[in-house]
Parts: C-alpha cells; sequence; structure tokens
C-alpha cells in the first residue's frame, strides 16, 4: 500500500475576541481541517487543544445564548 503526499498547510493564528483587553488572557485559535486549534498566545511553542468542527460549533452556539 503506497501513502500518497499530504497537502502541508500553514496555520493561521486568530485572537479569541473574547480574550482579555489587558493582554494577560490571550487565547488563540487556528482553523484546521475538520476542526480548531486553540493556544495560550503567550506560550505558543506549548502544547495545543484541538477540537472538532462539530464540538466548535457547539461551544459557538452555546456562548451566544
Amino acid at each position: 500500500m503506497s501513502v500518497r503526499p499530504q497537502p502541508v498547510f500553514e496555520l493561521v493564528w486568530f485572537k479569541s475576541s473574547y480574550s482579555g483587553g489587558n493582554a494577560t488572557e490571550c487565547v488563540e485559535a487556528a482553523f484546521i481541517p475538520g476542526g480548531v486549534l486553540l493556544r495560550d498566545s503567550k506560550q505558543p511553542e506549548a502544547p495545543h487543544v484541538r477540537v472538532s468542527a462539530g464540538a466548535w460549533g457547539k461551544f459557538l452556539a452555546a456562548s451566544v445564548k
């Protein structure tokens, strides 16, 4: 079985609109195929949290209620 090359994409991080204005509470997100990655902007090289597209959609729906 051969393995085909996977497409390479560059992560584009953006600051959450819910992050604190004093730069101490900065959450960043990046869309990936099938979901979203989340990270602490003060520690960008630290492990990221991966959230499925379905879970992210439910999170967003619940946050606007």
